[in-house]
């Protein structure tokens, strides 16, 4: 969806001065995540979804957007004690291929991080998990090439993706079987964070456990418990990312 939405709003707000663009994103943070919710109940995840648009109001290039856009945290850097900017190739001069349009950035993007190190990580490790040997056929290198050397519109037309997929589709196959909602694998990790899970969580976000590591800003860390225990923002997802280095630490540490 961010090779769509994303691009639209920063072409309808890049234009508007920074104060106009400060007040546009006080204005929907003046709501939580929640209200926002109830107050437009037809689309899941309303409120996390306007607060991701709001936050690329406050950058000066599409680059940055699609950092703070990918990022479970605001500020990663500043979760980490110590750390230093990481390798951030959407703003390097050296991994960026000149002439890129907005969308094909994004694009381009998550083809170096996204798919291979999130997909495609996940997808070969159940397959493996059942000894199955999963492909990825629309990963060919010849057809991959030939995807890149298309315009975009041949890719993304009035709103909607793979456009020139969906027109191959349609000489093969009803609409009816790829017209509808896509279907992911999400799991239910804020709720299984507040029950069955929260023992073995609250065991790894100890606040002198993380204290004695000193791998995390403690006060970030347990104020995004906390919260989430309250019911009050979504930090489950950010929370998940702590969770998985700390639990990797406790099996290797």
């Amino acid at each position: 969806n961010r090779h769509i939405t994303a691009p639209m709003i920063w072409k309808r707000t890049a234009w508007m001065p920074a104060k106009v663009r400060q007040f546009i994103q006080n204005r929907v943070y003046a709501r939580s995540m929640e209200r926002w919710d109830k107050l437009v109940p037809q689309k899941p995840q309303f409120g996390e979804r306007i607060y991701k648009a709001a936050a690329m109001l406050s950058h000066d290039n599409i680059e940055a957007a699609y950092v703070d856009l990918t990022s479970k945290w605001n500020d990663p850097a500043a979760v980490v004690l110590g750390a230093t900017e990481p390798l951030d190739y959407m703003r390097d001069p050296a991994w960026q291929p000149a002439g890129l349009k907005p969308a094909e950035k994004m694009i381009y993007g998550d083809m170096l991080s996204y798919l291979p190190n999130d997909v495609l990580t996940k997808v070969d490790r159940a397959s493996m998990a059942a000894s199955l040997e999963a492909r990825a056929p629309l990963l060919d290198h010849r057809l991959f090439e030939y995807a890149w050397q298309l315009p975009l519109d041949m890719k993304v037309r009035q709103g909607q993706g793979k456009w020139l997929l969906r027109q191959v589709l349609n000489k093969h196959v009803p609409a009816q079987m790829f017209e509808r909602p896509k279907q992911g694998f999400a799991v239910p990790v804020e709720e299984w964070l507040r029950g069955p899970l929260r023992d073995w969580a609250e065991d790894l976000l100890d606040a002198h456990k993380l204290q004695q590591q000193g791998y995390f800003d403690v006060a970030m860390i347990r104020g995004a418990w906390e919260r989430h225990l309250a019911g009050t923002g979504r930090e489950a997802h950010k929370l998940w990312t702590v969770l998985m280095f700390q639990s990797w630490l406790a099996r290797w540490q």
